[in-house]
């Protein structure tokens, strides 16, 4: 229970990598908060994974692409907070989580798809971190989830490509400016990812045996994988690590 007694928002926490994270920083100990953009059928199923195993989640709704929606979200969690801490509203983990891809090569994206990866991806991103930095407790942590794709971009992905990152920037300048209160900002960047986005991707066998022979390890990953790096980042062992990418494919693409 490495965090037991910390509190947690997960942006886009119904889903894929963002439900194993909730999961499993439930599963050690902490209260989870995570948002969803449309699909309150998903969001319930997490909730109720996470009660089932014995932890305690709530879901709130925020398309954060949309300012409004992020001023909403606040103003609904800072009470939830102040009942889990039996006082001032407090967070000590934020995962910035949520995202959306264009599947295009750059110069044939659209400009509404432009913008829906801009909003989402970085705006929305840094609008929810500005407003989570006044309740986030001294010695807190930051977690934002990049790509691979950040480091290697893939034209047929360019925007998203593009967008992850300015996240692993903005990850330097959080552990920057965060670090007189000694909170900790780090970006984990997942490789190949067994989850319902690539699916279709991932049933095309000549694509899979190529992912597969370039990875070290010989898999895809699961989302399991990623929320371990993230529980590690989150707890007092991770307290050390600030400003860093840190890559967790299996050893994609190595050369």
């Amino acid at each position: 229970m490495r965090l037991d007694g910390k509190i947690a928002l997960v942006t886009g926490g119904s889903r894929g990598i963002g439900r194993a994270i909730a999961q499993l920083l439930a599963r050690e100990g902490a209260r989870v908060a995570f948002t969803y953009a449309a699909n309150a059928t998903a969001a319930a199923e997490t909730v109720a994974a996470i009660e089932a195993d014995g932890g305690l989640a709530h879901a709130l709704a925020c398309d954060i692409s949309r300012p409004p929606a992020i001023t909403s979200l606040f103003e609904a969690l800072a009470p939830l907070l102040g009942q889990w801490t039996g006082g001032a509203p407090r967070l000590d983990v934020l995962v910035n989580n949520a995202g959306v891809g264009a599947f295009l090569p750059i110069l044939q994206t659209p400009e509404d798809q432009l913008d829906a990866v801009w909003d989402t991806n970085i705006k929305g991103t840094v609008l929810v971190t500005q407003k989570a930095a006044p309740f986030l407790a001294d010695h807190g942590r930051v977690i934002t989830i990049s790509s691979g794709l950040s480091k290697r971009p893939a034209s047929a992905i360019g925007a998203y490509s593009m967008s992850k990152a300015a996240l692993d920037a903005f990850t330097v300048l959080l552990a920057q400016e965060l670090g007189p209160r000694r909170i900790t900002a780090n970006t984990v960047a997942p490789g190949w990812t067994a989850t319902d986005i690539n699916a279709a991707a991932r049933a095309d066998p000549a694509l899979s045996a190529s992912v597969i022979a370039k990875t070290a390890l010989g898999r895809f990953g699961e989302p399991a994988d990623i929320a371990s790096v993230v529980a590690f980042l989150a707890s007092a062992d991770g307290g050390w690590i600030t400003g860093q990418y840190i890559e967790a494919s299996g050893g994609f693409d190595m050369g």
